[in-house]
């Protein structure tokens, strides 16, 4: 099965949003890479290092006892995809973020997941709608 969903990043017709430019959502989204587990809901830890190929990172996600490798290829300020190794009976959820901007300056990420079933797409909606937050929350705070 497939999910897709679309957020704004910024509205351009809301002044009390500060606008993200595409360099900091994207630094923003290298955090969700990097360190996940600043996010809510996030892994206990994330080790991270580079891949065999330069737009690659592979990393190793522990929840508690709960271990799981996974890809990471970046497509510089567009697109970064999430490949997960097989783990257990559990199908491998491929999450693809991708960078939108229809008008200059405003910002969409596009979200797809790949073998996600009913339920489980309001959790993942709902967890990307907080990472955006996040994202925002720290924008507004100068860390992006």
């Amino acid at each position: 099965m497939r999910f897709e969903h679309l957020l704004q990043v910024n509205d351009l017709s809301d002044p009390r949003l500060p606008p993200m430019s595409r360099s900091e959502l994207w630094r923003g989204l290298m955090l969700r890479v990097e360190s996940p587990q600043r996010f809510p809901l996030g892994p206990d830890r994330c080790e991270s290092r580079a891949g065999p190929a330069d737009d690659e990172r592979v990393r190793r996600i522990h929840y508690g006892n709960l271990r799981f490798d996974d890809r990471v290829r970046l497509d510089f300020e567009r697109r970064i995809e999430f490949l997960p190794e097989p783990h257990g009976d559990a199908p491998p959820v491929r999450l693809t973020l991708t960078i939108e901007e229809p008008a200059p300056g405003a910002l969409f990420l596009r979200f797809e997941d790949t073998a996600l079933q009913g339920y489980r797409e309001q959790a993942w909606l709902e967890n990307d709608r907080d990472m955006l937050r996040s994202l925002r929350t720290w924008h507004a705070d100068g860390e992006l």
